[in-house]
């Protein structure tokens, strides 16, 4: 099932607690909204929605870092 925009936008809404509006640009780890245990939890909904493992050499700021990159990301791997 392919990870799309909006469903990892309501996802990382939900996960961060946050009322602020989420767009694709968002930095998600730079800018501290997200820690490490939370990227952990970003990475098991990512496996479970696109049915693919994530390497951890994949784990990277270009690959995590916005909402967009995250799909951009999903669709280079399914």
């Amino acid at each position: 099932m392919p990870l799309t925009k909006d469903d990892l936008i309501a996802y990382l809404s939900d996960a961060l607690d946050t009322d602020d509006e989420l767009q694709e640009d968002t930095t998600l780890f730079t800018s501290g909204l997200l820690d490490s245990v939370l990227m952990q939890d970003l990475i098991m909904f990512f496996e479970e929605k696109t049915g693919s493992q994530v390497p951890a050499e994949d784990v990277t700021l270009e690959n995590f870092d916005t909402p967009g990159a995250i799909v951009a990301y999903a669709g280079s791997v399914s």
